[in-house]
């Protein structure tokens, strides 16, 4: 008897009734609790030759390579895609979504380059044991910063502490975290990091402030002011994702 942990890439393969000409060679997985707009939107972007293997994803192409869609939310969510998808043969796999604040050298309107994740997600720890951090990938941190660079766009690298409970932060658990060094805190990028280092394959991350949280604010404090940030923030994520999943970095 074969169980999930077991499944060979023939095995999801023939389990998805997927052909190869569909396993994308990027993976974009987008932490967000609303998933409807972003399905949508992605829908737009992917729509040539397109394939929708499950409610929260989408395949197409881009440029005339393959790239896949998830929206997803937690690490669980997070490695039902990239496990399956790590299997098939994914090489890239790019974290956006969302992060709280836990620096004062991180302004609204700056995107994270993450550079690595510390490992409090509940799942990463599966795929990585022993371990406390996950990293990115050198190659894909350095043609973000060169992309951001070059556009003019605003941008900080440092670390996420990925945790599975956002709703148990206290003030002064979150002062600890900051004081540790990390620039903030999501639920999914630690993740996609151990995910793609036990099928040895690429990671990123580049999040979007959502909330400063050091500075005492909170979802329920946002601004119109800073909505229209995050929105335009949220545009040049997907740009700059997009660039990287056109890369060839073998």
């Amino acid at each position: 008897m074969k169980l999930y942990g077991d499944f060979t890439k023939e095995d999801w393969k023939k389990s998805l009734k997927i052909e190869e000409k569909y396993i994308p060679e990027t993976f974009i997985l987008h932490g967000e609790w609303e998933h409807h707009e972003n399905l949508l939107l992605w829908k737009n972007i992917l729509a040539n030759d397109q394939w929708l293997p499950e409610w929260n994803t989408v395949i197409g192409d881009h440029h005339e390579r393959k790239v896949g869609f998830s929206n997803v939310f937690g690490g669980p969510s997070a490695a039902i895609t990239a496990h399956l998808f790590g299997t098939l043969g994914t090489e890239k796999f790019i974290q956006t979504g969302y992060f709280g604040g836990l620096s004062r050298d991180v302004n609204y309107g700056d995107i994270l380059i993450v550079t690595g994740a510390y490992m409090e997600d509940g799942v990463s720890q599966w795929y990585s044991p022993g371990d406390t951090m996950v990293y990115a990938d050198h190659d894909l941190i350095e043609a973000a910063i060169g992309f951001c660079e070059r556009k003019g766009y605003q941008y900080v690298t440092g670390s996420v502490f990925s945790t599975s409970a956002m709703y148990m932060e206290t003030a002064e658990i979150v002062k600890g975290w900051s004081e540790d060094g990390h620039f903030g805190v999501d639920m999914e990028t630690a993740t996609t990091f151990a995910i793609a280092k036990y099928f040895k394959r690429r990671a990123i991350g580049l999040l979007n402030l959502s909330d400063h949280i050091i500075n005492g604010d909170t979802f329920y404090s946002t601004t119109e002011e800073i909505s229209q940030i995050m929105d335009e923030t949220d545009r040049r994520i997907r740009e700059l994702a997009l660039y990287l999943s056109t890369l060839d970095l073998s």
